[in-house]
């Protein structure tokens, strides 16, 4: 048997992006490695529901910000309160993409990752 465990998303400032992950998403910390020398610190986020998780890299070398190419990969939720989620998404503005006939929307983290957000299908 073979599932998923995480993914990963690299970022330039760690405490920006854990808090973006908190208040947009409720993302928590559930593990960390830092490296001994200090030249990386792994972060792993999880939604209290599932045993998936978003890793969170940070490099101490890294200064320019990563090429994300055409953001054509993302990554996705879904929730049983698509209208409050979108509200709080709009009043905090990091809405990139919105596609009403399909019910979905994207917004963008600090590092220019896109996420969708999906309702809960009925």
């Amino acid at each position: 048997m073979i599932h998923f465990n995480h993914f990963n998303f690299n970022v330039l400032d760690l405490d920006r992006s854990l808090k973006f992950y908190k208040d947009a998403l409720d993302l928590a910390p559930v593990r960390e490695k830092t490296a001994s020398d200090g030249s990386f610190h792994l972060v792993y986020l999880g939604d209290g529901a599932t045993g998936f998780s978003l890793e969170l890299t940070w490099l101490a070398d890294r200064t320019e910000p990563y090429n994300l190419g055409e953001c054509e990969f993302h990554l996705a939720f879904v929730t049983d309160d698509y209208e409050g989620l979108h509200q709080k998404h709009k009043d905090m503005g990091i809405i990139c993409y919105e596609n009403e006939k399909m019910g979905i929307y994207f917004i963008s983290d600090p590092d220019g990752y896109w996420i969708e957000i999906l309702p809960v299908k009925k």
